[in-house]
């Protein structure tokens, strides 16, 4: 599709394209608000149910379990059939289990209905950024993906504020799985209204089918007809080629352990908050849930800085290299900044957090935490499409289902690991681990052009890791 096609989604006006970057980061906030929402009515479930803590975490995990499905099935469909036709499918079935879970009677009636929600919800996480990629360049698409990034991590800190006040209120726990379907309808609505369709061989192909309809000509064709897969070649790309490609790169290795890490720890917390907010101060489930919205503001503030500092030296340095590409561990310059502050804010979480210091102390502590999280997202997930590019679809496919693991299993041990070892020494050891890992971006900015020349995968291996004006500055000295 030429650049200046007027079906081009790279051509629409820019409020429009805008207006399609904004309802696709709405998708995501809708699914990962959705993820976290039970938190807040945890004692209510217990009570309804009569299950545990164990199986009350389960409402989260497996919920979060479903994004390990969704994205190798929704990903490779938009691919085929389009980005519309799956969102409007995955959204329909997402409201129905949100509905599901509203009227659930039993504990495994609502424990299946979060496993389907979770599994249809992950169809913005698969594609949101695909939609993204179809509709920007790419000098622009830096500013999208930093507005965009705010969503998968805004999603889980406001879930439990919302339902804590909602247990609070008095309000039945069924009115917060309403409220979800009354959401997902709404999205659903707008998807089918104002969602247009943004894969350009989609495109392509309704075109190709509209000019034989209307000239009786069949030798218009587009590529996307004639790339038949077999069920078997389909099964392959889909499920296979992701995880091959993770274990021959270990630079993959590296950042989608390191994310992984930092997507449980987000899980993680809302059963960490609880135990030093509600039971060391005494807080009720609605102040409980304030208690992460500095996560939410330093998110924001790191969003900020990013469009403001680092991304105009990013435009930089594409004229600088200008003809070639910029190497992808230009990207990595947030995380040398992030890692450090994101290991602190562990010691200062766990060592501030008894009950005989102030809340505001453990409070802050979520500040530095956002902050370092959006920008070891962005820096990484940047840093992966610039290096993979041509594979970059299932590099991140393969990234997204073993955070999704992360993010379905913390939960599950976090409650145990916080009351057996207390909250000071479960945060160091989350600190201590997050230390370890903290070198992974200061070796792959170092290092990461020799090994991307190794790489099957990579095909960026050639490019000059400096400046061509300062190469050749250097070889007249």
């Amino acid at each position: 599709m030429s650049p200046d096609d007027p079906d081009n989604p790279k051509t629409w006006s820019r409020p429009y394209r805008w207006y399609v970057t904004m309802l696709s980061a709405v998708l995501v906030l809708n699914a990962t608000f959705a993820s976290s929402a039970p938190s807040g009515i945890v004692p209510q479930l217990m009570e309804k149910f009569t299950f545990g803590t164990e199986v009350a975490t389960l409402t989260i995990a497996l919920f979060v379990a479903g994004y390990c499905v969704g994205p190798l099935l929704w990903g490779p469909l938009s691919e085929q059939y389009g980005r519309k036709p799956v969102f409007i499918l995955s959204f329909f079935a997402y409201t129905c289990f949100q509905v599901g879970c509203a009227l659930s009677p039993n504990t495994a009636s609502i424990l299946i209905f979060r496993f389907l929600g979770g599994t249809f919800a992950a169809a913005p996480l698969a594609n949101s950024g695909a939609v993204m990629s179809d509709v920007w360049d790419a000098d622009t698409r830096g500013k999208a993906m930093a507005l965009f990034s705010l969503a998968p991590f805004a999603g889980p800190t406001l879930g439990p504020t919302v339902s804590g006040f909602m247990a609070v209120a008095g309000v039945s726990w069924r009115w917060v799985f309403w409220l979800l379907a009354l959401f997902a309808g709404t999205c659903l609505f707008f998807i089918v209204v104002t969602l247009p369709e943004t894969y350009a061989p989609v495109i392509l192909m309704k075109r190709a089918k509209r000019l034989r309809k209307e000239t009786g000509d069949n030798r218009y064709w587009a590529p996307l007809e004639r790339n038949k897969m077999t069920f078997t070649q389909r099964l392959k790309h889909v499920l296979a080629r992701p995880f091959i490609i993770l274990f021959r790169e270990p630079m993959l290795m590296a950042v989608t352990l390191y994310m992984s890490f930092i997507y449980g720890v987000v899980y993680l917390l809302f059963e960490a908050y609880p135990i030093v907010f509600t039971r060391g101060h005494h807080f009720n489930a609605g102040i409980s849930g304030l208690m992460f919205l500095p996560i939410f503001i330093g998110a924001v503030l790191a969003v900020i800085t990013y469009l403001v500092v680092f991304n105009p030296r990013y435009k930089r340095a594409i004229e600088e290299f200008a003809p070639h590409p910029v190497p992808p561990e230009y990207r990595l310059e947030l995380c040398v900044y992030a890692a450090p502050i994101y290991t602190i804010s562990f010691f200062w979480f766990g060592w501030t957090s008894y009950p005989w210091i102030s809340y505001w102390a453990p409070l802050m502590a979520g500040f530095p935490m956002g902050f370092a999280i959006i920008w070891l997202f962005l820096g990484l997930f940047n840093y992966t499409i610039d290096v993979y590019l041509f594979v970059a679809a299932s590099a991140l496919s393969s990234m997204t289902v073993v955070r999704s693991l992360f993010g379905a299993g913390f939960p599950l041990f976090s409650t145990q690991m916080y009351e057996t070892l207390n909250p000071r020494w479960a945060s160091t050891l989350l600190g201590c681990l997050a230390l370890i890992m903290t070198p992974i971006p200061f070796v792959l900015r170092k290092y990461g052009a020799r090994v991307r020349r190794r790489s099957k995968y990579a095909p960026t291996g050639n490019l000059p890791t400096k400046p061509p004006a300062k190469e050749k500055g250097a070889g007249a000295a």
